[in-house]
C-alpha cells in the first residue's frame, strides 16, 4: 500500500518540489496551504496554521504517515516571529494527534540557525564556517529554535520520529514566495536588459569574493524523503546544500551570459536590489503587457529584501554535509545549472521574457 504524505506549504518553492517528488515516488500526497495551487497528483487542503478550526476541518479524515513542513510566516519583530511560527507548528501537530498516524515529521528551517534571525542577521559572534550541525544554537532568540522546540516536544509526547533540514538559499520556482533569490535575479536581469541599466552585483565584497553554496529545491526534496525513509536519519538535524561551492564573482557572469548581458564591474560598494528595483513595478507591468507574461505584479516574483540579506553578508558562507554523506545521502546538483534550469522554466512558463 502506498504511504500518505502531508506537505505543509505546498504552494511554496520547497513544498511544491517536495510534493512533485512524492507523487513521482508513488505516495498519496496532501498539499496544505492557505491558498493551494493546482498541482498534478496532489490533493489540495486549504487551511491557516494560525486557525485551529480551519486546520481541524482540512485534516479531518486524513491519516498521513509523514509530514513535511516547509512554511513560515514573517512578522514585524523576532518576538512576533517566535510567537506566531511556534504556534503554527504546535497547532499543526495538535491537529494531527487524534489520527495517530504520523510516523515522521520533517521540518525545513535554514542557515539562520547559524547566522541569527533577521534582526541580528550575520552580526555578533558567529560560528566558524563551514557550518556544522554540532555547532548548535547561538545565544539569541530565534524563531527556528522555537519551531524546533515545538517539534521535539510533540515527538516526545506522541512517539513519532523527526528530522530538521537546514538548506542554504533555495533555488526553485514559486510565485508569491517571500524568499526567492532565483526569480528575483531573473526579474532583475530582465529589467536591466529592458532599461539598459548595468547588471551590477548588489552585495558585499565578502560575498563577491568569498566561497558560498546554495540548495536546489529538488535536491532538498530528495533529502526530505531520504530522511523520512532512512532509519539512521531519524531524530537528526541536517545541513543540506547542492554539494558544490562557488564565488559570486564567477556566478554573476554565468547569470549575465544567460540573459545576454555584460556584467558590470564590481566596485566593492553595496547597492541593494531593494534600492535598485524600488521604482520598477510600473516598468514590469508594461514589460509584462508587451510580452504577454503570466504575472504583471513584480512583488509576486521578486523579493529584493531577502536576496539583499543573502548577498550582503559580511562573511563567506559554506555548509558542511558530512553528516548526511556518512549516512548515505549522495545527491549532488551543480548550482550554475540549477539557476539556468530555473531561468529556462520561468521563460517557458511566461514568467520572464
Amino acid at each position: 500500500m502506498s504511504k500518505t504524505a502531508l506537505v505543509v506549504g505546498s504552494s511554496g518553492i520547497v513544498g511544491s518540489a517536495t510534493a512533485d517528488l512524492l507523487v513521482r515516488e508513488g505516495w498519496a500526497v496532501l498539499g496544505l496551504a492557505r491558498h493551494p495551487v493546482a498541482q498534478q497528483g496532489v490533493i489540495p487542503l486549504a487551511a491557516d496554521l494560525q486557525d485551529d478550526a480551519s486546520l481541524g476541518a482540512a485534516l479531518a479524515g486524513h491519516r498521513p504517515d509523514a509530514v513535511f513542513i516547509a512554511t513560515w510566516s514573517r512578522q514585524a519583530s523576532e518576538a512576533q516571529n517566535i510567537r506566531v511560527n511556534a504556534a503554527m507548528i504546535r497547532n499543526l501537530l495538535d491537529a494531527l494527534r487524534p489520527a495517530g498516524s504520523v510516523a515522521h515529521v520533517a521540518l525545513v528551517t535554514g542557515l539562520k540557525h547559524y547566522l541569527g534571525p533577521f534582526e541580528a542577521y550575520g552580526q555578533g559572534a558567529l560560528p566558524a564556517t563551514p557550518f556544522r550541525e554540532e555547532q548548535g544554537r547561538l545565544d539569541v532568540e530565534n524563531f527556528y529554535y522555537a519551531q524546533e522546540d515545538e517539534l521535539f516536544a510533540a515527538a516526545a509526547r506522541d512517539g513519532f520520529g523527526w528530522s530538521v533540514h537546514r538548506p542554504h538559499t533555495v533555488i526553485g520556482k514559486a510565485v508569491g514566495n517571500a524568499m526567492n533569490m532565483g526569480t528575483t535575479l531573473a526579474a532583475y536581469a530582465a529589467l536591466c536588459r529592458e532599461t539598459g541599466r548595468p547588471f551590477r552585483f548588489p552585495g558585499s565584497s565578502a560575498q563577491w569574493s568569498g566561497l558560498t553554496d546554495m540548495t536546489d529545491a529538488r535536491l532538498l526534496a530528495r533529502h526530505l524523503l531520504w530522511a523520512a525513509s532512512t532509519p539512521q536519519a531519524c531524530d537528526q538535524a541536517f545541513n543540506v546544500v547542492n554539494g558544490d561551492v562557488f564565488r559570486w564573482s564567477w556566478m554573476w557572469g554565468r547569470i549575465a551570459d544567460w540573459f545576454g548581458l555584460t556584467p558590470a564591474p564590481f566596485d566593492g560598494e553595496i547597492l541593494p536590489l531593494e534600492v535598485q528595483m524600488a521604482q520598477d513595478a510600473s516598468i514590469w507591468r508594461s514589460l509584462a503587457q508587451r510580452e504577454q507574461l503570466a504575472e504583471a505584479d513584480l512583488s509576486r516574483l521578486a523579493s529584493p529584501w531577502h536576496t539583499d540579506a543573502d548577498l550582503g553578508r559580511p562573511i563567506e558562507v559554506v555548509t558542511d554535509m558530512s553528516k548526511s554523506r556518512k549516512l548515505g545521502f549522495s545527491a549532488y546538483q551543480a548550482t550554475d545549472e540549477a539557476f539556468i534550469e530555473l531561468f529556462s522554466r520561468l521563460r517557458t512558463d511566461h514568467l520572464i521574457p
